[in-house]
């Protein structure tokens, strides 16, 4: 891929059938090793309006790519399926990238520059050119631009090592073009001039200067760096100490000013230098370094940059920004102003004293200093004036705290701390703090702790830091601990910190105190902001959206509660989810002092306000499911209550229901928990029975099983039987699409024994009807048409219309399967009628899929295939991967039966792969057996006893021997 997009397996050139394949093996091998997420195959796949099938197409676009790796004799591994995307999986000698990567970061360990020069033209040897030529996506022509920045940088290292290493004349060349490629790099001018001049070519050295000066200063308006400036004095002098072959340079922080190249100006005499202590073992966070340098490093003669580093209590603002402004103190030689402002204690500094403070530091002293806060600040701008100055305001609690305190002088800049958001400042560019990363975190821990003592229990390191959350003040504190009680084990700390109710109470040594730290926080909150945040700290530890403040408060908007929470960092916002919605959290142990501060409030009203939360939950799940395809399993509502949100906000997170869903669906299957941790059984079991077309629609079994088995344990335990038979039928139909039929068979008929004690006459149909299916699939024919014509007389005595035409094409397909055709046909009519006048275009194309059966025996294959595709039509344009599985396998049937390998094959191929996702190991077998026997029949004796073998594993795994010596009937509900 560094070059035209080419891939060979064993001498064998691969076959890409059309650019969405080249683009789909391109998106896996940027990334190779690594999850590459279906959003991002999205992306890369439609640079402008994604169709509603996106998800298929990428699909489809993935299974061609693999049969065409296979053809070439690569493994089925090489591209696995993995939850939310696919990976592919290479060695470093079996992709470019991934060689030049290796070879690249391998480099600067050689002992010697020579061998280090070697191993980065090996780097350079595996490119053909542009990255990905040819592909055109805007996703992936940005990681190709980013690719070849980063060819660029490596052929610049390998250039100045070689430079280093006295091969003037030889790299000549090479640099011109790098420089003709990169005409503003002043790097590559400065090796080219210094490689000219060691060539005694003084003349053409000065003219690239030259050209590289007309060129800043024509297209950009700027003058060379002052380093370059000072080479091009030194060739002009003919400076006998360019001859020597040694670096020209070095990185730009740590070249040595020339003379006279330090900026003119008034100098103070006694340059303020008041920066605290900087912390010995401060680790990682060079992203935020980066950008505070960025934000800090735009201090121009004609500006004053304002960075603020705003985070949450015990983050490490301060020592951040004793870090950072350390670092970018060179750039300040008139000093650093460091003041505390104190606004998080319960009495923040007045800017008055804070100038007077100020004042003294530049050495005004007694009445020279004014009365007045205006007068201060003025005298404190005028000072500042022409000088070059940091200033640095620790724990800033307000913008109005901090205005006074600006310098306004040019070229002065200004780092500041907060917990707020300071959005009232102006030309403020925030810098966003959170935790540690988990080895940054590791890294300060094994600093502070001793790395033997780390390396002995290094899963109790990880278990403290677990409970750290990667907090640094939380890390020092637990690092402190074990520090000063060397003969404590980390295992002694870990049982002492695991328990969440004294997590707090440990995590404090002398004045350094979590719990201390967040209080601090609180008290500047008004009191229905600390309220919202104590009752958001009930809703555990999940992502939540924005609108569950509000019936939390009892509010129908809570939005300015939350946008203060938000400001003072006590809770985050994480990510924006696909509706747009923000999505907000709380650290872990701002979470559990919330939970602390929410003891304080009376009982009843935290459940009040968990009930108001659910049932909110609840009303949401129940119109996202009635905008789905209707399905069998929506049942009646129950007692528990329903709390809308206003009409507006619903009607948008509702309008792309299925995308609702998605968004919330951990957030859902934590309702349950809260639910039934608050033993509300009815909210329990109504939200996890509203949660099941959508878990059906997408086919998330684990989600249906983990959030019913959680559900049905609290309302068995409550006596609540209408919600003990709900779920069991729901569990029932679970186990049918995973073949696991005796599980089914006793949920559905405790379910029926349930419905019948209660009365519940559509839940009795509903679970006799899924009984049914089980019967149909073992083959019972005669008992599956009793229970279907038990379950349709109750459905038409309950004037269920939606139950009656479902229920129709089930006993059409009792019929057909029977051999009583013409009856069977009469069904089939009945339920097509029924459906079409209910307007259900999905239970229409389920009961086409399966007329088609009955067109195939009669021998009209072409009209059996005319249902078929309008079936899939349907299926594909309501992304119901389940039921398109279902319908491909029937059509692979139709050509079979045919003698048409070639269709029959690719639709039970992605029958057997869209099967293989679900779990249905039932009919993927089908679709292999039904493969190996076309295979058979066309004499192709290798390929049909894979399949067949294959399909015979599946058969095994399931239990379902006797399906190897006779043709599976059809499962598809």
């Amino acid at each position: 891929m560094l070059g035209p997009l080419h891939a060979q397996i064993t001498g064998r050139e691969v076959r890409l059938d059309g650019p969405r394949q080249a683009k789909m093996l391109a998106a896996l091998l940027i990334d190779a090793n690594d999850l590459v997420a279906m959003e991002r195959l999205v992306a890369v796949m439609w640079d402008e309006k994604v169709p509603a099938t996106a998800v298929r197409q990428v699909q489809d676009a993935l299974s061609g790519l693999r049969r065409n790796l296979a053809a070439c004799g690569a493994p089925r591994s090489l591209i696995s399926t993995r939850r939310g995307g696919y990976q592919i999986h290479l060695d470093p000698d079996q992709l470019d990238l991934l060689e030049f990567d290796h070879e690249r970061n391998l480099a600067p360990r050689y002992g010697a520059p020579i061998e280090t020069a070697a191993g980065l033209r090996r780097a350079l040897a595996c490119w053909r050119g542009n990255a990905l030529t040819g592909i055109a996506s805007r996703v992936l022509q940005s990681d190709a631009a980013r690719l070849n920045e980063k060819r660029a940088a490596t052929h610049k290292r390998c250039l100045g090592v070689e430079l280093d290493l006295g091969r003037h004349r030889e790299v000549i060349e090479e640099l011109a073009a790098l420089l003709r490629e990169h005409r503003y790099d002043e790097q590559v001018a400065e090796h080219l001039m210094v490689a000219l001049y060691r060539s005694r070519r003084q003349g053409e050295a000065l003219e690239v200067y030259e050209r590289l000066r007309r060129t800043l200063a024509d297209e950009l308006g700027v003058d060379p760096s002052p380093p370059l400036q000072a080479l091009h004095r030194r060739i002009l002098v003919a400076d006998p100490a360019l001859a020597a072959a040694v670096p020209a340079s070095g990185p730009p922080d740590d070249r040595p000013e020339e003379p006279g190249a330090a900026a003119t100006g008034p100098v103070m005499a006694m340059p303020v230098r008041q920066l605290p202590l900087d912390l010995p073992d401060f680790v990682g966070r060079a992203d935020a370094l980066a950008e505070v340098a960025r934000l800090l490093g735009g201090s121009a003669p004609d500006r004053s940059p304002v960075a603020v580093v705003v985070g949450g209590p015990g983050v490490g603002k301060s020592c951040l920004a004793t870090h950072a402004a350390r670092l970018a103190s060179a750039s300040f030689p008139d000093g650093q102003l460091y003041l505390d402002l104190a606004g998080t204690s319960d009495e923040p500094r007045d800017p008055a004293l804070m100038l007077a403070e100020a004042l003294r530091a530049l050495g005004v002293t007694g009445s020279a200093i004014p009365n007045g806060v205006s007068e201060r600040a003025a005298l404190f701008r005028s000072l500042l004036a022409g000088h070059r100055m940091l200033v640095v305001l620790d724990d800033a609690g307000h913008a109005d705290q901090v205005l006074p305190l600006l310098p306004g002088a040019d070229g002065c800049a200004v780092l500041i701390t907060s917990r707020t958001l300071l959005t009232h400042l102006p030309g403020a560019r925030h810098v966003d703090l959170d935790v540690l990363s988990p080895a940054e975190a590791r890294e300060l821990f094994t600093g502070i702790v001793g790395r033997r003592r780390i390396e002995r229990e290094p899963a109790e390191a990880d278990a403290i830091l677990d409970c750290c959350g990667n907090l640094p003040l939380a890390i020092r504190i637990a690092g402190a601990k074990l520090a000063g009680r060397p003969a404590w084990s980390l295992r002694v700390l870990r049982e002492r910190i695991e328990d969440e109710s004294r997590r707090l109470a440990e995590l404090r040594i002398g004045d350094l105190s979590v719990r201390a730290s967040v209080e601090l926080s609180l008290r500047l909150l008004p009191a229905d902001a600390v309220r919202a945040l104590s009752l958001l700290g009930l809703l555990g530890a999940q992502t939540l959206p924005g609108w569950v403040v509000g019936p939390l408060l009892d509010r129908p908007d809570a939005d300015e509660v939350l946008d203060a929470l938000v400001d003072a960092s006590l809770v985050r916002l994480t990510t924006t989810d696909a509706l747009g919605q923000p999505r907000y959290r709380l650290h872990d142990l701002i979470r559990t002092c919330a939970v602390e501060a929410a003891t304080r409030l009376p009982a009843a009203d935290k459940r009040d306000a968990m009930v108001r939360v659910l049932s909110t939950w609840l009303d949401l799940a129940g119109r996202g499911t009635a905008r789905l395809p209707a399905g069998l399993l929506v049942g009646e509502p129950g007692s528990a209550p329903r709390r809308s949100l206003p009409d507006a906000v619903v009607a948008r997170l509702t309008a792309d229901p299925v995308g609702w869903f998605d968004a919330e669906r951990a957030t859902l299957l934590g309702a349950v928990k809260l639910a039934v941790d608050w033993k509300l059984d009815e909210l329990a079991w109504e939200l996890t029975a509203g949660t099941v077309t959508y878990y059906d629609h997408r086919c998330l079994y684990q989600d249906w099983e983990h959030g019913h088995r959680l559900a049905l344990g609290a309302a068995e335990t409550s006596g609540n039987a209408r919600g003990a038979s709900v779920l069991l039928r729901g569990l029932g139909q679970l186990h049918i699409y995973q073949d696991d039929f005796d599980e089914a068979t006793g949920a559905l008929e405790s379910s029926v024994r349930l419905c019948k004690d209660g009365g519940d006459r559509r839940g009795e149909a509903l679970s006799l009807a899924m009984l049914s299916t089980i019967s149909r699939v073992r083959g019972r024919y005669g008992e599956g048409a009793d229970r279907v014509e038990h379950a349709l007389a109750i459905a038409v005595s309950e004037g269920d219309r939606h139950l009656e035409a479902q229920l129709s094409g089930s006993m059409a397909v009792m019929r057909l399967m029977h051999g009583d055709l013409d009856e069977a046909e009469s069904w089939f009519g009945r339920a097509l009628r029924q459906a079409r006048a209910l307007d259900d275009g999905h239970r229409v194309a389920v009961v086409l899929r399966r007329f088609s059966r009955l067109h195939d025996r009669r021998g009209d294959p072409d009209e059996a295939l005319r249902c078929l595709r309008q079936a899939l039509a349907t299926f594909e344009d309501m992304a119901d991967e389940r039921c398109a599985a279902y319908t491909l396998l029937e059509v692979g049937r139709v050509y079979a039966g045919r003698h048409d390998r070639d269709r029959a094959g690719p639709a039970l191929e992605r029958a057997a792969e869209l099967f293989h996702r679900h779990g249905d190991r039932h009919d993927e077998a089908a679709c292999w057996q039904l493969i190996g026997d076309l295979d058979a029949a066309a004499g192709a004796h290798d390929l049909a006893r894979r399949h067949q073998e294959r399909a015979l594993r599946l058969w095994q795994t399931i239990g379902d021997m006797r399906r190897a010596k006779a043709p599976a009937p059809p499962s598809s509900p």
